[in-house]
């Protein structure tokens, strides 16, 4: 992780201090930033490798400066956050975020959630197996209009390229490796997430919602109490 860079912005001085030297006691090159205006700054000169933005930050809150991260870029982008019930949670995952952070925080689990999503955008997919009924020619995978290139990471409806985070992408791999098997969340977080322990399955409809808004509200389907499911 030695030329790993985190942007990281936090407008309260002590926690921005402590946590940029854990971070870089771990190898990782950072940034620091005490609020939303200087980090959009710094991110558009220097493009870190992953951002990690307070939701909380003067002159461009962290949710605003998600989303404009997101209008130019696919970096990932964890939000940290001062209470795990916020609704401040929510909007910053559908403004993009790929995860989240409750503060009070150990350096050692912030540590693992970064190298976490780094492992997922670096190994995007690795590729899907195809399923029972749906239609492949070698990486291509077809459903209706919606085609899926496992190799290519690309994603086609109707002949139009989507554009997913890579985030988005593995969870759509996760759906098109098996058409019609209902996923659970619990499931989802531990494969697409990464999460070898218990996590907020928030996470994972947010991301849903936000990947059906991109290939067709109809085309995961909602199996109440257990997940979802792509329709083969």
């Amino acid at each position: 992780m030695a030329d790993t860079h985190v942007l990281f912005v936090e407008d309260d001085d002590v926690i921005r201090e402590a946590t940029q030297l854990a971070l870089e006691r771990h190898g990782f090159m950072v940034t620091a930033m005490p609020d939303g205006l200087l980090g959009l700054e710094a991110f558009r000169a220097s493009r870190p490798d992953i951002a990690l933005l307070d939701v909380m930050v003067p002159g461009l809150d962290g949710v605003s400066l998600c989303r404009r991260i997101r209008d130019e870029s696919t970096v990932p982008v964890i939000m940290l956050s001062a209470r795990a019930d916020s609704i401040d949670v929510v909007l910053g995952l559908e403004a993009g975020a790929d995860d989240y952070v409750t503060k009070p925080f150990d350096g050692a689990v912030l540590v693992a959630r970064i190298r976490a999503v780094l492992r997922r955008f670096g190994h995007a997919g690795g590729g899907a197996p195809a399923a029972a009924g749906q239609q492949s020619q070698g990486a291509l995978l077809s459903f209706g209009d919606l085609d899926v290139d496992t190799e290519g990471m690309e994603v086609r409806k109707g002949g139009a390229p989507v554009a997913l985070t890579p985030t988005e992408m593995r969870l759509l791999l996760e759906f098109s490796s098996a058409p019609g098997t209902v996923l659970s969340r619990d499931k989802l977080l531990e494969r697409v997430w990464d999460y070898g322990w218990g996590g907020d399955t928030r996470v994972v409809d947010v991301h849903v919602q936000r990947l059906r808004t991109k290939i067709g509200q109809d085309r995961i389907e909602t199996v109440r109490g257990f997940g979802y499911k792509l329709k083969a």
